[in-house]
């Protein structure tokens, strides 16, 4: 019988950069006191709206980490319609325990208006280095 051992990149002298596992756009999150198990509400991968420009009341970017090195980090997440033209939405620290934890982060965004129909690119960075490029489709 043999037993399989985490293999941390710190002990062969690698440094790896963050990874993401999950990206997920919803209504929400919870969190089970209890347990700690996370329950998301209300997946959804575009936006539909009747007249802009549109506003949309809470939505939440739910992120799940890991190879984050042990200490403090900072994740930002950008938006606009234009990929070389970004405008940063959110901006947070979190700690890492270590780099073979992985990391829940929910991230409420609140009243997010888009003046037009369209395509809008989102940058997600941890420590300024782009870990997610993707896209939310906004349409009438």
């Amino acid at each position: 019988m043999s037993c399989a051992v985490p293999v941390r990149p710190s002990q062969f002298g690698m440094n790896s950069k963050p990874q993401l596992l999950a990206w997920i756009t919803c209504d929400g999150a919870h969190i089970d006191p209890a347990t700690g198990k996370h329950t998301i509400l209300g997946v959804f991968s575009n936006i539909r709206a009747k007249q802009f420009p549109v506003t949309h009341p809470l939505m939440v970017w739910f992120l799940t980490l890991t190879d984050c090195s042990t200490g403090k980090h900072q994740v930002r997440i950008s938006m606009g319609t234009d990929p070389t033209s970004m405008h940063p939405l959110m901006e947070r620290s979190f700690e890492s325990p270590d780099p073979l934890q992985r990391i829940n982060l929910i991230n409420e965004i609140r009243n997010l208006t888009f003046p037009t129909p369209g395509e809008y690119s989102i940058l997600v960075e941890v420590d300024e280095e782009l870990i997610l490029a993707t896209s939310l489709t906004v349409f009438n």
